[in-house]
């Protein structure tokens, strides 16, 4: 496996893809070239080499949560973290929902939590088919809270925020929030 972090920042393996396949971006800056992608090889029972990636041992937080609540893949949830999380019914999206065949394969529609402004938006993707919150059509990059409804395909989902004004991993903010509270 050959990875690779393209402009925008997402790692991807350049063995199987000549662009990113987020978005459609090639090439490395300067400073992704310089950061280090660390790379382990262990041994598992059949003595098999096993790859996986670690950004700096650190893990990448839930943020909040769609949840299927109409649709092929009813009750299943799916994990949103920090920033850019692509959806689509490829098994290189961040947020993977195969069951649903009328969503497209890469890129139908993105989610990204800002942690900076601790907001979370919605932005149309590449895909044929349009995305709706609470029945309005999605044409351009539009924030989105807690317990919005999101038609993608055939499919129906309810938003959840975890971080947002009361609640963010960095610990500073979270104080200062926690502070302001009682005011």
């Amino acid at each position: 496996m050959n990875l690779q972090r393209c402009n925008n920042g997402h790692l991807y393996d350049s063995g199987r893809h000549s662009r990113c396949p987020y978005c459609e971006s090639e090439g490395l800056t300067d400073e992704i070239k310089d950061e280090k992608i660390n790379l382990v090889d262990e041994m598992d029972d059949d003595d098999k080499t096993v790859a996986y990636w670690s950004k700096d041992s650190k893990v990448d937080p839930v943020v909040g949560w769609l949840t299927c609540i109409e649709g092929p893949d009813k009750g299943k949830d799916y994990r949103i973290v920090s920033e850019r999380n692509f959806i689509g019914r490829g098994d290189d999206m961040d947020i993977c929902i195969n069951g649903d065949s009328a969503i497209s394969r890469n890129n139908h529609c993105s989610i990204s939590y800002n942690p900076k402004e601790r907001k979370f938006v919605m932005t149309p993707g590449s895909g044929n088919g349009l995305v709706y919150i609470n029945n309005a059509p999605l044409y351009e990059t539009k924030q989105i809270f807690s317990h919005n409804f999101i038609e993608i395909g055939e499919s129906k989902f309810v938003f959840v925020e975890l971080c947002g004004q009361h609640f963010d991993w960095n610990k500073e903010k979270t104080k200062d929030i926690e502070t302001n509270k009682d005011r």
